[in-house]
């Protein structure tokens, strides 16, 4: 953005704002729904702020499962999110003593997808699990509606939604986005354009033989009753 990510200065104040811009997204696979997005270079930071944007949507509830790529960042901060801060008992009765320790809480259930590539293909995908039992994934996974498998399928399904209606991000294009702030503020436009004026294929309902109700990610949520228009979703007051 601005300039090509390999020309960018690290020592440069103003690169920060240039080269690269990943979304960072959260979604409920269950209802399609995209819980938030933050755009930025990819780092801990970011991370941290997509985390602690779905525990407060959440209330404070574990989710069921949580799954992502292998980028180290989520697994430090998912622990450090969740995890729980336990005293460390003395042994003796000398010496400084011992530091607390973070550990995982038992119902805490995390996996990543590792992709295996030749030639610039995925030619192999896995699931490892990170935190929690091989047997409470396999439960996870039992009741699951959408997948009976760990994987970021749904994500990449949004992003190329995401790229389709939104030209800034389409590959090799002259459309891209040079100022950050806009970036970010069109990309959240298509989030919530996605969520209440997008039918998904997927979640539709059928109310008789070969008719069916189409739905968006929110009516799936029970956030909506009805597809929005577009002109209804950029003419409905905001309340800030």
């Amino acid at each position: 953005m601005n300039k090509k990510e390999e020309q960018c200065d690290p020592k440069n104040p103003d690169d920060q704002h240039r080269g690269d811009n990943w979304d960072h997204v959260a979604l409920d696979p269950e209802h399609a729904l995209v819980l938030t997005v933050e755009n930025g270079k990819r780092s801990q930071v970011l991370v941290r702020r997509v985390l602690q944007k779905v525990d407060k949507i959440l209330d404070g509830r574990l989710p069921r499962l949580i799954t992502s790529d292998e980028f180290k960042a989520y697994k430090t901060e998912i622990l450090r999110l969740y995890g729980c801060w336990v005293p460390m008992e003395r042994r003796g009765r000398y010496g400084r003593p011992p530091k607390d320790r973070l550990l995982t809480p038992a119902d805490l259930l995390y996996a990543t997808v590792h992709k295996t590539r030749e030639n610039g293909r995925v030619v192999r995908v896995e699931e490892r699990l990170q935190f929690g039992t091989q047997a409470s994934l396999d439960r996870a996974l039992l009741v699951s509606n959408r997948s009976s498998s760990v994987n970021t399928s749904f994500l990449e399904r949004y992003n190329g939604t995401d790229r389709g209606q939104n030209k800034r991000k389409a590959r090799k294009t002259y459309c891209f986005s040079k100022d950050w702030a806009v970036h970010g503020s069109m990309t959240k436009f298509v989030m919530y354009s996605y969520n209440f004026c997008w039918s998904v294929r997927t979640l539709r309902l059928e109310i008789s033989p070969g008719v069916f109700r189409p739905r968006t990610p929110a009516m799936a949520a029970g956030l909506s009753d009805h597809v929005w228009s577009m002109k209804e979703w950029i003419t409905y007051p905001v309340i800030m």
